[in-house]
């Protein structure tokens, strides 16, 4: 039963072992349980514990390469992200939410090296139950008269990673995380609307890079500098 336990998280994958989320913790539990069941009566044969852990294994496995192709099943599953702080605002309607106090805040604040809830730019509350906290920039204030004009500078320039200038940014009302505006072939509007922008502008930017449409980009995402970032899929792997 060691070992049907070692083999079964291993083929489950290290992301059991990296990071638990809701999910996860439900399986490895039920897998620890059905394990000590057989264990703790050695007169009942093995394949009662053995049958329902194979069965077990091939439920995750099935969940978890239909959540590569279903962002919406992977939400329903992991859950989403929580902002807790944003732009230095604390929401405490999230943190209600989440039944997570301010005690449990400023634990994992002072676990990042932050002091202050006031030092903290955007925190997230992640689905495994970490935070992730981005401090704020002291030179962001004092770069925000000349940001404007560097940025029409770079406006034509791309590099070899995919990340290319928006055109026309000093025009976007846009400061924050980045956004990503499309996941798996799929346009996110609601961070389009976000931006101020269109498909049509959006198709724009991929074509840049080299994607003609929509279905073919596997990532794609803006930055608070106007940076975009275009990863294309790849069928033939």
């Amino acid at each position: 039963m060691y070992f049907l336990v070692y083999c079964a998280m291993r083929v489950m994958g290290k992301r059991e072992i990296g990071k638990l989320s809701m999910f996860d913790l439900v399986v490895s539990i039920m897998l620890a349980e059905m394990a000590a069941f057989v264990i703790e009566d050695i007169d009942k044969p093995l394949s009662y514990g053995i049958a329902p852990m194979l069965t077990l294994i091939i439920v995750q496995i099935g969940m978890a390469f239909i959540g590569l192709k279903s962002r919406r099943l992977r939400l329903i599953i992991d859950g989403k992200p929580t902002v807790l702080i944003s732009k230095g605002v604390l929401h405490r309607d999230e943190m209600r939410k989440q039944r997570y106090n301010l005690d449990d805040l400023l634990q994992q604040l002072r676990e990042q090296n932050v002091d202050s809830i006031g030092e903290v730019d955007f925190a997230i509350l992640e689905t495994t139950g970490k935070l992730t906290v981005f401090p704020k920039d002291e030179n962001t204030s004092n770069d925000s008269n000349s940001s404007g004009s560097d940025l029409e500078d770079s406006s034509s320039s791309k590099s070899k990673t995919g990340k290319n200038q928006i055109d026309g940014f000093p025009n976007i009302k846009y400061e924050g995380l980045p956004l990503p505006l499309i996941m798996d072939g799929k346009v996110q509007d609601q961070n389009l609307e976000i931006i101020q922008k269109t498909r049509f502008w959006l198709k724009n930017q991929i074509q840049h890079n080299g994607i003609l449409d929509f279905k073919d980009v596997f990532i794609c995402s803006i930055d608070h500098n106007g940076k975009i970032y275009v990863s294309p899929k790849d069928d033939k792997k």
